[in-house]
């Protein structure tokens, strides 16, 4: 494993290289191998134009060194609001907060729509499969979601995180059954779950029962015991896990009073690290083919060797040969569950008035 070193990254469109690039060489006798880029860089908080001109450019560089498959961070377009309450304690809200939330809310993108348009056009530009964290804006809900692209700049769709952790769940609605895919593609069957819906085992199952092969894995967990848990699922699942984190320090985000970190403000200086990364790259025997870092922003890659996944479910297929469906077994709710249907597809224009 080899760590180039590049200059020090900024939100600007100068030249040169973006990111060192973590490279590892696949074995030339592989049967098959993908080369897989996960991206740890951070969002240009509330500038969601910007943002993407910054995915643009990691994702070309990311592209020159030949990756196939691209894997971003958690809400890196609308971004990850670290250390805001947005105003929020038990039976009170602020009016600085709400103004926080319509801020985010305005960062945030709807999808379909012209971001969604302009990411799949940089898949097919770069001839790239995407995996990419989003803000959803579903009216005025929002939803922490990733989404899907091929090499052909289609968008195949996305997942939405169903349990969001925490004061998340203050900011962010629920993802149902039915936006949990697995798609199948030439380099592999390719899903996601985020952050910390990766600890809960019955979601984990109904994705190991899809088929996944590269479980991707954006997250915001820094900790180092998250390196645990992702080499627990390459295991449990047979599968590659890539895990993408923002590397964020406090300059990355609005400078106070405009936004600030609750508790620990006082303690921070803008080049201080709020988000320390761990991206990392694991095969399906739990062997860490790059990562994790800790050191910056950065692309972290490896090649894939797809005939791994068949060695290690030689051992451990949980659910093929090492399930016991007589004795445990799991029911998966997939259909969409609206809070409102109409049993009609067209309305009646008098009962529209009444």
């Amino acid at each position: 494993m080899a760590l180039v070193p590049s200059d020090p990254i900024s939100n600007g469109s100068g030249g040169g290289p973006l990111f060192a690039e973590v490279n590892m060489v696949a074995d030339p006798s592989a049967p098959a191998t993908v080369r897989a880029t996960v991206v740890q860089a951070s969002t240009v908080f509330y500038d969601t134009p910007a943002t993407l001109d910054k995915a643009e450019r990691l994702l070309a560089e990311a592209a020159s060194y030949g990756s196939q498959l691209v894997v971003f961070p958690e809400a890196f377009i609308g971004g990850y609001p670290r250390g805001s309450n947005f105003g929020v304690t038990i039976g009170n809200r602020t009016a600085k907060g709400r103004e926080e939330f319509r801020k985010y809310h305005a960062s945030a993108i709807d999808v379909p729509g012209p971001e969604v348009e302009r990411l799949a056009a940089m898949a097919g530009k770069y001839k790239v499969y995407l995996v990419m964290g989003v803000i959803e804006r579903d009216g005025y809900t929002l939803y922490c979601t990733v989404l899907f692209f091929d090499s052909q700049g289609r968008y195949l769709g996305k997942h939405r995180k169903i349990m969001p952790t925490a004061l998340e769940r203050v900011i962010w609605g629920f993802g149902d059954g039915s936006t949990i895919p697995v798609f199948e593609t030439p380099i592999g069957k390719i899903g996601a779950a985020i952050c910390w819906e990766n600890r809960m085992p019955l979601l984990r199952t109904a994705m190991y029962a899809k088929g996944i092969e590269i479980y991707c894995a954006p997250t915001a967990d820094a900790r180092d015991v998250w390196q645990a848990s992702m080499t627990h699922i390459a295991l449990e699942g047979g599968c590659f896990v890539l895990s993408a984190n923002q590397f964020c320090r406090r300059k990355d985000y609005p400078p106070p009073p405009e936004y600030m970190f609750t508790g620990t403000e006082g303690d921070l200086n803008p080049e201080s690290v709020v988000c320390a990364g761990g991206s990392v790259i694991i095969s399906p025997t739990g062997t860490i083919l790059a990562g994790p870092n800790y050191d910056g922003e950065a692309l972290i890659s490896a090649d894939l060797d797809l005939g791994e996944i068949a060695r290690a479910k030689f051992d451990f297929d949980v659910v093929g040969h090492y399930s016991r469906p007589e004795v445990l077994s799991l029911v998966v709710q997939d259909s969409p569950t609206n809070p409102v249907t109409f049993t009609s597809s067209s309305a009646n224009p008098e009962a529209s008035h009444r």
